[in-house]
């Protein structure tokens, strides 16, 4: 039997680690907290981050990275971007050699600009053909409800990404395979920036206009740095690209675009932060993504909007105006 260990117990780690045991994959959660690990064995139950939902009886759990990672094929890191080097450093020795390594993860490392494959790589000296990512319109709480949903699994060995594929396909659970984990990391990531630009308007009380067209310009902003990049510019049309942005733009499930509704709605983001179990990766990783635009002089003017918001203190009002008021171009 196919064996996966899924490590962190976020809401979209403990429901990808429920897809993998509904696909009959051998799977064993990895919790840092004893308590939580004991819930989800003996209870079924994250109570932290998905209360209330059931989980499959055969998925278990620990808090010992060892004993997750033992005899794994499939090792899936659904931790914070920023912590990935230092908990991939504690973990690196304990992966089995031949494991495909799978990155839940959606951000862009600050300070080195790298996506988190790249930091795979170069932390855990891990080949680029057993690097695989996850992305698409994928709301925990809705998958772990087991409502119907696709994904894309990517890889640059399309036999590692067929594995996957098999090993989280279930009646609710579509993944679609793909080889350019450049653009699908990038999408993942630049959605949750253009969600914090999203969620804005919408606590500003503006319409779908104001959204839609915010959306539609942040997908050339996505695909602009992803080709800059090498990445295939379809990717951006697919489930990792526009299904994702579209998802998190929109849904009240979305993390960052309720922290960007409730800085649209006047609040701080010391206080919207202070109240948040969970982490909006958009917030930490607009600076990351704004600094590898910049590298690569690509035009980001949404991103660029958002991380004066985010980081420089400007108000969303103001970056709305800043937005509105540049100067006209053909599309």
């Amino acid at each position: 039997m196919t064996r996966a260990a899924v490590l962190g117990t976020g809401s979209w780690g403990t429901a990808f680690a429920a897809v993998m045991a509904d696909a009959t994959t051998d799977t064993v959660l990895w919790a840092r907290r004893p308590e939580l690990a004991r819930a989800v064995e003996t209870d079924h139950e994250n109570p932290d981050y998905l209360p209330g939902v059931p989980l499959p009886e055969s998925l278990r759990a620990t808090s010992d990275p060892a004993e997750a990672l033992d005899r794994a094929d499939f090792v899936v890191l659904a931790i914070p971007s920023q912590t990935l080097r230092e908990n991939l450093a504690a973990w690196r020795d304990l992966i089995p050699r031949d494991a495909v390594v799978v990155s839940l993860m959606k951000g862009i490392e600050l300070g080195t600009t790298k996506r988190m494959s790249e930091v795979i790589g170069e932390v855990g000296d891990i080949e680029t053909d057993r690097i695989a990512v996850v992305s698409g319109p994928n709301l925990a709480k809705e998958i772990a409800e087991r409502q119907p949903a696709a994904t894309v699994v990517a890889c640059s060995d399309g036999a590692a990404a067929e594995r996957l594929q098999t090993a989280c396909l279930t009646r609710y659970f579509r993944p679609y395979t793909n080889t350019d984990v450049v653009g699908c990391e990038l999408g993942g990531a630049v959605k949750n920036v253009i969600a914090l630009a999203c969620g804005m308007a919408e606590g500003m009380g503006f319409g779908d206009n104001t959204k839609a067209s915010l959306i539609t310009r942040g997908l050339a902003e996505m695909s602009r740095l992803g080709v800059a990049l090498g990445a295939d510019p379809l990717t951006f049309a697919g489930l990792a690209g526009l299904g994702d942005l579209s998802a998190t733009c929109t849904s009240p499930l979305s993390r960052n675009r309720t922290v960007g509704e409730q800085l649209g709605r006047g609040r701080t983001l010391d206080e919207i932060v202070g109240e948040m179990r969970m982490v909006a990766e958009g917030v930490k990783s607009s600076r990351s993504i704004l600094d590898l635009a910049v590298k690569h002089d690509v035009d980001m003017p949404i991103t660029e909007q958002v991380v004066h918001v985010v980081h420089d203190g400007m108000t969303p009002k103001d970056m709305l105006g800043n937005l509105m008021s540049r100067d006209a171009k053909a599309e």
